[in-house]
């Protein structure tokens, strides 16, 4: 059977139009997503995020419909010129379609709306909502032979989406990762593992098989039976059991945007994907360097890398690289002044904030931008702010190797107080 004639002699024909609406009205009803830019991964994480309950419990609704639709007229009763899962299939084809379009439809929406290409690592959870949509159908076609539709559809509907959407919001981490709603969005930077991807998939792929496995021709009614109880059992103790240890975050790869790079003592990198041209970037920063190198400041990087690719876990920064908001700086009118803090290093965690300020105070006075640091610093007080200041003066009145040994030595005794 064609599949356009299935979607037309089905329920499709008055649902697709209600998923259309349905998925326009969350796709922008959830707002623009922030610093995405034309990253595809992050793109498509955010359109889908409050759509997986929405896809699953119309594929699992509509599924009931079509199977009690068939059981009504008789096609289980007739002559079998066909097997029950070629039947059922054509049965789940307009369910599934339907859920598709919720998914796909606010996806090639955020793509299109900065002409970003899908990429295949980007489009893990899309594909996954997709295999997981012919699950739910193949569930509620199962219900659909059994139970009336007037009452298991709506109540098919309610129970997934139920089930799904408020897994986000679950202190038992486990079902926010087997429920099927990707955990998390992703940012910048980021892309979904594939071993995020396979516990949803098995937890509603094993009941889905469960299913399926009941109309296995074998003749023992009874070994089907445990057959068909097994297959979810196993799958779903599989599912809980490769997402222990998680947090509320899956596991996910960061650093995965393209980047580019220009110059080199130091080379600059900026993600592709984002606003900041990394020839104007690697300018700013060899002004603020040579400006420090005046002052007798002693470093020069190897590398400056953007932190917009770092995702929710960023690294920090070494002497030889330095991990620098360029794109925030840019967007902000303050890139100079975040290379300048990323110059300041100190050999600890914990800083006496006395020496810590003076450094930063001396670093930003020196680049000229002492004026955006004192709007960072309006309203915070900080111990000894006049002897700060007033020991900066002093130490910008001296010649560059005194100003070298200063810097070097309240490095040192910033972390001196280190327990």
């Amino acid at each position: 059977m064609r599949i356009r004639a299935v979607l037309l002699s089905s329920s499709a024909k008055w649902a697709i139009p209600f998923a259309v609406a349905l998925s326009l009205f969350y796709y922008y009803g959830s707002g623009t997503p922030r610093e995405t830019f034309s990253y595809s991964p992050a793109l498509v994480s955010s359109a889908l995020g409050t759509l997986y309950a929405v896809a699953y419990a119309i594929a699992s609704a509509l599924a009931v419909w079509e199977s009690a639709r068939l059981r009504k007229g008789g096609v289980w009763a007739m002559g079998p010129v066909r097997s029950r899962y070629r039947v059922a299939w054509n049965g789940i084809i307009p369910a599934v379609a339907t859920a598709w379009v919720v998914l796909v439809l606010p996806v090639a929406l955020a793509l299109g709306s900065v002409a970003a290409l899908p990429t295949p690592a980007g489009l893990g959870p899309l594909v996954m909502a997709m295999v997981l949509c012919v699950a739910h159908a193949t569930i509620g076609f199962g219900v659909g032979i059994l139970a009336p539709p007037v009452v298991a559809a709506p109540l098919m509907a309610v129970i997934v989406w139920v089930l799904v959407a408020f897994s986000w919001s679950s202190d038992a981490f486990w079902m926010r990762h087997v429920s099927g709603q990707y955990p998390t969005t992703l940012m910048f930077g980021e892309t979904a593992t594939y071993k995020s991807l396979v516990p949803p998939l098995l937890l509603a792929g094993g009941i889905a098989a469960g299913v399926a496995v009941l109309w296995l021709p074998l003749r023992s009614k009874a070994a089907r039976g445990l057959l068909a109880a097994a297959v979810p059992v196993v799958c779903s103790v599989l599912a809980v059991q490769a997402v222990q240890g998680w947090t509320a975050n899956p596991p996910l790869l960061a650093n995965q945007a393209a980047m580019e790079c220009a110059g080199g003592a130091p080379k600059v990198c900026v993600p592709q994907a984002g606003p900041a041209d990394a020839a104007t970037v690697r300018k700013a920063a060899a002004s603020v360097l040579a400006d420090l190198h005046a002052a007798g400041y002693p470093q020069t990087p190897d590398v400056i890398v953007d932190r917009l690719g770092e995702g929710r876990y960023p690294h920090p920064s070494t002497p030889n690289t330095w991990r620098v908001s360029l794109t925030r700086g840019l967007q902000q009118g303050e890139l100079r002044y975040q290379i300048t803090r990323a110059a300041v290093q100190f050999p600890c965690l914990r800083v006496d904030p006395v020496h810590g300020n003076a450094v930063v105070l001396w670093a930003a006075t020196v680049t000229g931008e002492q004026a955006t640091y004192d709007a960072h610093m309006k309203g915070r007080a900080f111990p000894k702010e006049k002897e700060v200041r007033r020991t900066v003066r002093n130490v910008l009145a001296s010649d560059p190797r005194e100003q070298a040994e200063w810097y070097r030595q309240s490095l040192a005794n910033g972390c001196r107080q280190q327990p």
